[in-house]
């Protein structure tokens, strides 16, 4: 269960000092501090679970989300996450996993996100189309389609085949909101699949 410092505070309020306490607690590993005032105190489901509450808004996307929809081979050992309007890259390390946070687009960022439910917790993760588009937002721009093909076939080594049965109106809904050239390219290279 995840609890917040304060509650932590009043739930050990008997004790004299309930800081020491619940220092304590982290040094023995009885309960695991995520980042400063939020605390793991049963063991968690997934390693998914908290990556909103640690920093938000946000949602899961990028290599976690192509690892978890086997677009990728590799399975993401940290948890990559979608923010926006941030400025810069944040990463919360904990005792178990790492958590990666980059910006998109504001104007995507609620876009194509579902919302999972797991242990009573609830998380958001971008859908298939979403967590290809975003990866390849954060890429450097391709000149053309074929250059596209290297990098997400041999580069990224994406599944040709999840990517030729990505939702072409999707992604191309999405294109017209990234202003991003691969974005584009991939949809430009899915409407030449039909």
């Amino acid at each position: 269960m995840l609890e917040y410092g304060e509650m932590l505070i009043d739930y050990y309020g008997d004790y004299g000092n309930p800081g020491m306490k619940i220092t304590r607690l982290v040094k023995n590993e009885d309960i695991i501090r995520l980042k400063n005032g939020l605390y793991e105190t049963e063991k968690l489901i997934s390693r998914l679970q908290p990556a909103q509450v640690i920093y938000g808004p946000s949602y899961i996307s990028f290599d976690t989300a192509l690892s978890e929809y086997g677009i990728i081979p590799e399975y993401a050992y940290h948890v990559t996450n979608a923010t926006f309007s941030k400025h810069k890259d944040k990463v919360f390390h904990t005792k178990k996993y790492s958590y990666y946070y980059s910006d998109v687009p504001a104007a995507v960022f609620n876009m194509e996100v579902d919302t999972f439910s797991l242990g009573g917790y609830t998380y958001r993760m971008a859908t298939r189309e979403k967590a290809v588009c975003d990866k390849l937002y954060k890429m450097p721009p391709m000149k053309d389609a074929d250059e596209l093909c290297v990098l997400m076939f041999d580069d990224l080594r994406f599944d040709d085949e999840d990517i030729s049965n990505l939702d072409y109106n999707t992604v191309t809904k999405l294109s017209e909101h990234y202003g991003c050239k691969n974005v584009r390219l991939l949809s430009d290279y899915l409407g030449s699949l039909a």
